[in-house]
């Protein structure tokens, strides 16, 4: 048992030491994710070398620390109980749910949040992250299918009894020591394990495959395996045109905002899923598709404003292409992407004016020695105006919008689409969670206010 406070590991160390742990057991797990890594690297060492500027501008705004750690991964929960239980491990590792995305109108049967630090500096030490993910088996119409889901998610227990010992221990004392904080990781990565043993017979895999191979994975299986981990690139677009040649197949098109001088958002791609073998319980064998690769590239938080925008165009982009995203329309769709976001400015400044982005502030040499010679200008504006204060733009920290979703899958057929018909809730999730989720956007917010404030106190000092 912990005796003092002092000897308690940092929630961020924690949280830094399990994602090295969880990369290491994924890429034991996935070998083509080690290629990725390697290729990741190679690409940001280039544009580093090659543009001085980049590296400034990571190294001003803290990011160039962050640029080789693991970014984010994804797992799929089953039950309201593992959610509420997910939250309380991931509290050990200083991470709060942020966001929700309801994908059913993208015609996935769950909704999410996104498990991550949440104040700028804990992000500097480790930005690692979970996409987490319930299944909502009330959008599963067939009642039989539905209760055998139910039944099958219930008799499972994802976590290890000592890892539930550890997280009570750190509820009650306040944190962990540096014994409790190793074993803590070790036992909680079990959580994330893949197994090959599915959990239902080949018939019952292949019922719930036919409803949605997403429902599949979550119930076939003793836990919610991480499905992928995510580096970050500098050149995503390099990432995408070099896999092919490394014999990895990327998807047919980068999501989000097309190739811009100043990012916004965030930007993926991944490749294909793997066939992994099965065993089921009826001792035949067989296969299962889940696991991917994915790359990440982040810009800047968009404001409200700035995502209304964005949503807007990407609407009009998927509107007009009428189609799905593909291998065979792949070209013309990134051609209409970047037609219609030249709509969207294209440079911090205007970015900045038009309030479309959130920004992190800095006192500049020049602003101190007008502090110290008491000839300071008296508005924000008039500082910035005076050279006094810079910017830089806050990275974004979190996920694709999915408000699009229901129109860039609007051509699923009515069938498909009426699967769904029924959104998720956010109010049942939090209710499953146990807490709220955090705004987004509340957060970029306080984090801008946090450093004019911190401006102006260092100018008047």
């Amino acid at each position: 048992m912990s005796t003092h406070t002092s000897s308690f590991i940092e929630p961020a160390e924690i949280r830094t030491r399990f994602s090295r742990f969880m990369s290491d057991m994924y890429q034991a797990e996935v070998p083509l994710y080690g290629d990725l890594l390697d290729l990741v690297a190679e690409v940001n060492q280039d544009v580093l070398a090659r543009c001085p500027e980049v590296e400034q501008h990571l190294q001003r705004t803290g990011e160039f620390e962050r640029l080789s750690m693991e970014r984010h991964g994804a797992i799929r929960l089953g039950t309201a109980a593992e959610l509420a239980t997910i939250r309380r491990l991931f509290a050990v590792m200083g991470m709060q749910p942020v966001g929700y995305y309801d994908l059913s109108p993208a015609g996935v049967p769950v909704h999410s949040t996104a498990f991550r630090a949440i104040h700028e500096k804990d992000l500097q030490k480790s930005p690692f992250r979970v996409f987490t993910s319930l299944l909502h088996l009330e959008l599963i119409d067939d009642p039989a299918l539905r209760k055998m889901a139910s039944d099958m998610l219930a008799k499972r227990n994802i976590f290890t009894e000592r890892v539930m010992e550890l997280i009570e221990q750190h509820e009650t004392e306040g944190g962990l020591n540096e014994a409790d904080s190793n074993e803590f990781i070790q036992e909680a990565l079990e959580t994330f394990r893949w197994h090959k043993e599915a959990t239902v017979t080949s018939a019952e895999y292949d019922r719930l495959h036919e409803q949605h191979r997403l429902i599949a994975d979550v119930v076939a299986f003793k836990g919610p395996h991480i499905n992928h981990l995510t580096p970050r690139t500098l050149d995503i677009d390099r990432i995408q045109a070099e896999m092919p040649k490394r014999g990895i197949t990327p998807k047919a098109v980068v999501e989000g905002p097309p190739r811009r001088k100043c990012p916004i958002l965030l930007r993926q791609t991944s490749f294909k899923a793997l066939q992994e073998k099965v065993a089921f319980t009826d001792q035949s064998n067989g296969s299962h598709t889940a696991r991917f690769g994915e790359i990440e590239q982040r810009g800047a938080a968009l404001t409200p404003k700035g995502r209304a925008l964005y949503d807007q165009l990407l609407a009009n982009t998927r509107k007009e292409l009428n189609a799905l995203p593909s291998e065979e329309n792949a070209e013309r769709y990134t051609e209409l992407l970047e037609q219609h976001f030249q709509a969207f400015p294209d440079s911090h400044a205007a970015m900045h004016d038009q309030q479309l982005a959130y920004f992190r502030y800095f006192v500049t040499r020049k602003g101190l020695d007008a502090a110290a010679e008491k000839a300071l200008p008296g508005t924000l504006n008039e500082l910035m105006t005076a050279g006094c204060i810079d910017y830089e733009p806050l990275v974004y920290e979190d996920f694709l919008p999915v408000s699009a979703a229901g129109i860039f899958q609007s051509n699923l057929g009515d069938s498909a689409q009426a699967h769904y018909d029924a959104s998720s809730s956010q109010a049942e999730f939090q209710n499953a969670l146990g807490q709220p989720v955090m705004n987004e956007l509340a957060l970029y917010a306080e984090t801008q206010q946090r450093s004019i404030d911190e401006c102006l106190a260092i100018l008047k000092a």
